[in-house]
């Protein structure tokens, strides 16, 4: 079962990383977990020009998952123009404690 979730207005889809083989696509994805109430925090976002090469040993994992992260939310975005937008959106909306220079 495939499930989606929104960011902002964003659709983007839910993926367990230690059960998912990610796509040489490009994309913005969110690290993610749920508060104490079940909604959905994001920990850490980001763009790649291949999630796969991205994903695959991102240096903001383990400290998402040392925040609580256990997923991750992924869109696939092909132009860099639109990653960059959609990128600044929402850590503008959602101000991750892992995004530090984006503050």
């Amino acid at each position: 079962m495939t499930i989606s979730v929104q960011w902002l207005s964003y659709n983007f889809m839910v993926y367990n990383p230690l059960m998912t083989t990610w796509n040489d696509v490009a994309g913005v994805y969110v690290f993610t977990g749920l508060d104490r109430i079940g909604r959905w925090i994001a920990l850490y976002i980001g763009q790649a020009d291949s999630l796969r090469t991205r994903l695959s040993r991102h240096e903001q994992w383990s400290p998402a998952v040392r925040l609580g992260a256990t997923h991750v939310h992924a869109m696939v975005v092909p132009l860099q123009a639109d990653r960059d937008r959609i990128e600044r959106e929402l850590i503008q909306a959602y101000r991750p404690t892992l995004n530090l220079q984006s503050r």
